[in-house]
């Protein structure tokens, strides 16, 4: 059973409808909504989505997300149905380049869903992430990516990268060591981001398959930073271009009229 806790990851899923939910939980201490007003604006809010509320104690929520850190509230989440590498590489219905991010061996359950919010938050199309040597999505990662955590599974990322580059998608992988800078880029094309591990950065293979391998340069003492900084950073510079690419041109402001000798 996965389980979504606290109250901003479980209104933002409500809201957002990416999740389907089965019920949300609410402490039954904390229901009373003259001292809760977050907690019934919440309530309303199941009530007009047709989510089902069930009071329990707040013991049970702790049971349930293993955790006491869950504010009183916890949603319970069907059962995920997984889209495939084939999904995403269907053709865009408005024929706009996709942007995909694929995960290379993030294990921090804190960095998986911080990378799965950014995502959301960059229009990323989708994340690949291997079913092995990677963090599972877990309850801390749903709150952690406050529901943002809609991802294809693979059990090869490799294999899966050739099938990207066999539908003419550029696989761009982020290493200290690549060329050119990020900036340099041009990330108006089918292209997919591949972050590697913590630390390590990615495995050889994963590098060997890349087509371009990308740096974010460095002015301090650190080589490198955190994951999920990183994947930040690159995927909001590729939002950036692609939105002043699809923006219509600026029109011409007019010429200030020059003033003459004397006048």
């Amino acid at each position: 059973m996965e389980v979504l806790y606290g109250l901003h990851p479980v209104e933002e899923a409500i809201r957002s409808g990416a999740r389907q939910l089965d019920h949300v939980s609410v402490a039954r201490e904390n229901s009373d909504a003259r001292g809760n007003p977050r907690i019934a604006r919440l309530i309303d809010l199941c009530r007009t989505a047709g989510i089902r509320v069930a009071l329990e104690p707040r013991d049970q929520l702790t049971r349930l997300a293993r955790t006491d850190a869950h504010q009183g509230v916890l949603a319970v989440v069907r059962e995920r149905k997984f889209l495939t590498i084939e999904d995403l590489l269907a053709p865009a219905p408005d024929g706009q380049h996709r942007f995909f991010l694929a995960l290379d061996g993030v294990e921090d359950p804190h960095n998986l869903g911080a990378l799965l919010r950014t995502a959301d938050g960059a229009g990323v199309d989708g994340v690949i992430i291997p079913e092995r040597r990677s963090a599972p999505v877990t309850a801390t990662v749903a709150k952690t990516s406050a529901g943002a955590s809609e991802h294809v599974r693979v059990t090869n990322l490799v294999r899966s990268l050739e099938q990207m580059k066999q539908k003419h998608v550029w696989v761009l992988g982020l290493d200290e060591r690549g060329t050119p800078d990020y900036t340099d880029f041009d990330f108006n094309t089918d292209c997919v981001l591949v972050l590697g591990r913590e630390g390590a950065g990615l495995h050889d293979l994963v590098k060997k398959t890349c087509d371009h391998l990308l740096r974010i340069p460095m002015a301090g003492q650190v080589s490198s930073l955190n994951v999920s900084v990183a994947g930040a950073i690159v995927m909001y510079e590729a939002m950036r271009q692609r939105n002043q690419a699809a923006a219509p041109p600026a029109a011409p402001k007019p010429a200030k009229p020059r003033k003459g000798l004397g006048s």
